[in-house]
């Protein structure tokens, strides 16, 4: 096999203790993390490290992108207790940083904007009047099916950063994320800055999927006029045979050419490599 190629069993050695004290901790409070329904090749690393981007609203998703692990079909009813349980997590595991991520609820009239905003506020009040004890909270949202509305309410819960991944080039969408729309979540993006500059912004980008060179650099174009601050560029690993299939391993030559071309652009904080995610070492690049 090419070594540069990057496969669902290249695990990098990690404290085994420490990541099943992190992993029962999430199970002990019944939460659900995207770094396990999503197979994150990174979950050994983060969880050993007490980090973990929680996943909240449920964990079944109402479309059906084709390079999701996440399953797919009619959610539950919203645990409004899923807020509680996840500050207990946070308070037990230390975090300082806190990444919420969700999954789509096209069944929800507002998208789950609402509860997005109530554990938001949750992980806030927790944090007390010390300043320096105060957890910063970056979350992951969905396009919300365009509805503004729902993007105003999670935007008054004062998130420090809003993420919103494109995940893929505009000509695979139609293919690959048929219930998604590029340049909604294009506006979306925008609309976060044009309704709070304080808030930083951030989206994210899978390659491998069939997507041209030129049109990586277009996509990144596009986020940037659209006021994106932070970019993760990563290879798209496919979770399994019925998922779409891998059809090129980018090297980690193309992935620092594409970081050279990302900051060039003027984006405050780029990670790009095989391994990237959307919130692989997200308090690093919060801090730029």
């Amino acid at each position: 096999m090419n070594s540069d190629i990057v496969t669902c069993h290249s695990i990098p050695d990690f404290d085994r203790h420490a990541y099943k004290k992190t992993l029962n901790l999430v199970r002990d409070n019944h939460l659900n993390t995207v770094c396990i329904e999503a197979n994150c090749p990174n979950r050994y690393e983060c969880f050993s490290n007490k980090i973990a981007t929680f996943m909240i609203l449920g964990d079944t998703c109402t479309r059906n992108c084709l390079y999701c692990n996440i399953k797919h079909g009619t959610p539950e009813e919203v645990d409004f207790d899923e807020a509680r349980r996840i500050v207990s997590a946070i308070e037990k595991m230390g975090i300082k940083y806190a990444v919420i991520t969700c999954v789509t609820r096209d069944d929800l009239n507002d998208g789950g904007a609402q509860h997005f905003a109530d554990v938001i506020k949750a992980i806030k009040d927790n944090g007390g009047n010390n300043k320096d004890s105060k957890v910063q909270v970056e979350v992951l949202i969905s396009d919300l099916n365009g509805n503004i509305d729902a993007l105003k309410t999670i935007i008054k819960a004062k998130p420090d950063i809003i993420n919103h991944n494109i995940e893929i080039t505009k000509d695979l969408f139609p293919r690959l994320r048929p219930d998604g729309d590029y340049n909604q979540s294009l506006k979306i993006l925008k609309t976060i800055r044009l309704l709070n500059p304080q808030i930083k912004i951030k989206s994210g980008l899978m390659l491998g999927l069939g997507e041209s060179w030129e049109q990586i650099i277009e996509t990144l174009e596009d986020l940037k006029q659209n006021c994106v601050d932070f970019i993760t560029i990563g290879q798209y690993l496919a979770p399994s045979e019925k998922h779409a299939a891998v059809e090129k391993y980018y090297s980690s030559i193309e992935f620092e050419k594409l970081k050279k071309i990302a900051d060039n652009m003027g984006f405050k904080g780029v990670a790009s490599g095989k391994l990237v995610r959307s919130s692989y070492h997200a308090e690093e690049m919060a801090s730029n």
